[in-house]
């Protein structure tokens, strides 16, 4: 090896240009983040070739003064940051001085503008290897404007790294929607080859954001998402945007997006609290979609993780997991029908004859019954075909407050059966309607003020059971039981540290754990229902889990599945025959119960078609 000498500054742009300028996307992102650092509302971006030709993009942000134009292409130079204590707190999405620098050691850019104190615009153009830079005068409004050619045409090597033409501009147009989703208050053109893709304007209501979410993530994701907004006041963090619906999961985790203090960024704790969250409603192998926002103090937060900014790391980030956690748990949990599919305002209990239904001969007509608690209550009571007609108002008040009085959670009393009377004024139709039949012994047919709602009986009985124990089993608490032979498990001196800092967490959990030694921990104590599980793998997962994200949901995950298997074989099977009473008391009971909308295999439990699609379907008023 050669002595140890100074690298020229040429190649530790070009070194610095590998961290930074990965391929055409990378330099959109370094580019528009200075943009909108400058204050910009309206940015246009053209570019040719996927971007490998040309990347234009001008702004009309404050501009840049013509004595630190080529300043600007120095490494290390910034207006962003001038001490330590403003890098503990950067609010800026730029902050290293190193983007222009690194960008123009490997292509050929002109970097044009104009403040408003200026009366005429500077330009400065610089190209690879020749890094002097001289100011000329030029035209241009106030503003800047980056212009550039050619990406890596003096290092070929990285030249034939880059994809496809179409490639390269699926990464350029990722980029954009992901600033363009961060910065509603900004206008964002970009442009192809001459040829427009998005034209975004400044959106400034709540109605105009979504419909920016529409035209950049599409109009179902919207539709199908849920809007929040939560603050908690005593950690000042702030979540709000949207969640996808747990029906609207997708088989990529390509509708992800998450904000801290309006950066894209990409935690392995927010993952992991997100995919906590949901874990209880999504079928396997789906992703969730969302675009949420997390805003808290600066100085909570870490961005000089890495260079290109997309990672963070937060000081307190058990308490941003359990926040986000929560949050988006309790969202999910408040979902209802009437939430998926509201009800026409003011639509009116329909009458006996409007639910009358005919089949094999026989005309029956249903009349609506109250809410109830368990299928089970029912059991023994003689099945009808399904098309049963209901009794009098007094036989099924009876009915109900028998079915309400059974499999009640501990300590919770049944509640009163409302008035049942068919018909009544003014009486609104449930937003899951009223039963009208049982098909193939698997479906529950009913009608709601929407038009018509299919529900699976088995899977919908199933997340009311699952929901039920849940609560009966956190009120009664995890009874644990010592162990006769304790389990002695090694374990490594931070394992060993968390689980002498934590003892409640498992404690709470069930668990019972002694620090013998620095890496030796003895386990004494295990929750009644994991008893024969694998409890010393347990440990250790729930181990890796608090040290790597701060918190660790395995022992509940692991309870959790063994309660979704009671549940699934105390649910009322398939082909088991309901009456009409059984049927809308099952249709109360999912209104009222959390996350009602999937089974606990994350399976849809019910479905609707509106009169419109129904008249679509047969053509009518074509």
């Amino acid at each position: 090896m050669s002595r140890i000498h100074l690298l020229s500054p040429q190649l530790a742009n070009q070194i610095a240009a590998g961290e930074v300028v990965e391929r055409p996307a990378s330099v959109v992102k370094e580019l528009l983040e200075n943009s909108l650092d400058s204050g910009a509302d309206k940015v246009e971006l053209d570019i040719e070739q996927g971007g490998v030709k040309l990347i234009r993009l001008r702004d009309n942000g404050r501009g840049i003064d013509k004595e630190d134009l080529p300043l600007a292409l120095s490494r290390h130079a910034t207006s962003k940051i001038t001490a330590l204590e403003d890098l503990e707190a950067v609010g800026s999405l730029g902050f290293r001085g190193e983007a222009l620098a690194s960008i123009s050691s490997v292509s050929r850019l002109t970097l044009t503008s104009r403040t408003l104190a200026q009366d005429n615009a500077w330009a400065v153009s610089v190209q690879g290897r020749d890094m002097a830079a001289e100011v000329v005068p030029a035209a241009h409004p106030p503003g800047t404007t980056v212009e550039v050619r050619d990406l890596f045409f003096n290092t070929p090597a990285r030249r034939k790294f880059l994809k496809t033409e179409k490639t390269e501009l699926r990464h350029l147009e990722e980029v954009v929607k992901r600033l363009a989703l961060s910065c509603y208050d900004v206008g964002f053109t970009l442009r192809h080859n001459g040829k427009a893709i998005h034209q975004l304007r400044p959106a400034e209501t709540e109605q105009a954001r979504e419909q920016r979410l529409g035209q950049l993530l599409g109009a179902g994701f919207v539709n199908e998402s849920v809007a929040l907004d939560v603050v908690a006041e005593a950690s000042g963090l702030r979540l709000w945007g949207w969640m996808g619906l747990p029906t609207f999961s997708r088989a990529q985790a390509d509708q992800q997006y998450f904000f801290v203090n309006g950066r894209v960024i990409r935690d392995k704790v927010v993952t992991h609290a997100v995919r906590q969250a949901y874990q209880d409603v999504l079928f396997h192998g789906r992703h969730p979609a969302y675009v949420l926002y997390l805003e808290l103090d600066p100085s909570l937060v870490d961005v000089n993780v890495h260079p290109t900014k997309h990672e963070v790391r937060f000081r307190e980030s058990r308490l941003v997991h359990d926040f986000i956690f929560r949050t988006l748990y309790r969202v999910i949990a408040d979902l209802r029908p009437q939430d998926v599919a509201p009800v026409q305002s003011g639509a009116q209990l329909p009458s006996q004859s409007d639910l009358a239904v005919s089949a094999n001969g026989f005309s029956t007509s249903v009349e609506p019954s109250a809410s109830g608690r368990d299928l089970s209550a029912l059991r023994q009571r003689p099945m009808g075909l399904g098309f049963a007609g209901s009794g009098g108002q007094s036989q099924v008040r009876e009915q109900i407050q028998g079915y309400a009085a059974l499999h009640q959670p501990a300590g919770v009393a049944p509640a009163p059966a409302p008035d049942v009377s068919s018909g009544a004024e003014g009486q609104l139709v449930p937003p899951l309607g009223y039963a009208l039949a049982q098909l193939h012994g698997i479906y529950i047919l009913a009608q709601n003020a929407e038009g018509m709602v299919l529900v699976d009986m088995h899977a919908a009985h199933e997340r009311i059971v699952y929901e039920r124990m849940k609560i009966a089993f956190e009120q009664d608490r995890i009874r644990s039981q010592p162990l006769l032979v304790p389990v002695n498990l090694a374990v490594s001196a931070r394992e060993g540290d968390i689980a002498e800092e934590c003892p409640d967490e498992f404690h709470r959990l069930g668990f019972r754990l002694e620090r013998m030694a620095e890496e030796s921990l003895v386990i004494r104590e295990v929750p009644v229902a994991l008893a024969k599980a694998n409890v010393e793998q347990l440990v250790r997962d729930v181990l890796s889990d608090m040290l790597q994200y701060g918190t660790s949901d395995r022992i509940q995950a692991h309870l959790n599945e063994l309660l979704a298997t009671m549940a699934c074989h105390g649910a009322v099977r398939a082909n088991r025959q309901l009456t009409v009473t059984e049927m809308n008391a099952l249709l109360r009971d999912m209104e009222q119960t959390e996350r009602s909308g999937q089974c606990n295999h994350g399976r849809p439990t019910w479905t609707q078609l509106s009169l419109a699609q129904l008249d679509k379907l047969f053509l009518r008023g074509q």
